[in-house]
């Protein structure tokens, strides 16, 4: 079976929950596929958004295209709600002036129906999430 983007909104991927609100700027533009548009924060961190599956995925790979993030988590769940999480990464990412930061992080054998994004600092008062990508194949339940 081919690895999709599980991410992405025409893959069937709900945002769930994100902490922050901007109408010009929501957080569905994180699973519109486009590096162009983008979530922003709106206040004090930490800050998180939710991806639900439509499915459970087995993922082999988590990235993200982001801007002002320093500290990020990673947490998974594999409930039918966005319940009981546990955390799969947790890194500090590099300040890019002037450019999206992008990170990779590879997940072996890595099953998920949620993925919960916690940016836990930041290098400003904002940041801009511009795309999350969950690489992968469905599960067969």
């Amino acid at each position: 079976m081919r690895a999709a983007d599980w991410c992405l909104s025409s893959a069937g991927a709900a945002l769930v929950l994100a902490t922050s609100s901007d109408e010009q700027h929501p957080a569905e533009n994180m699973a519109d596929g486009s590096s162009e548009t983008f979530w922003t924060t709106t206040g004090m961190f930490p800050q998180e958004f939710i991806i639900g599956f439509p499915k459970c995925v087995k993922i082999t790979k988590v990235a993200i295209q982001c801007y002002l993030v320093r500290t990020l988590r990673i947490e998974r769940s594999i409930s039918k709600d966005p319940v009981g999480f546990e955390q799969c990464i947790e890194k500090d990412l590099q300040h890019t002036e002037g450019q999206l930061q992008m990170e990779e992080f590879p997940l072996p054998d890595f099953q998920a129906t949620y993925l919960r994004f916690i940016i836990k600092s930041a290098f400003d008062h904002f940041v801009s999430v511009h795309r999350v990508m969950a690489e992968g194949t469905a599960e067969n339940t």
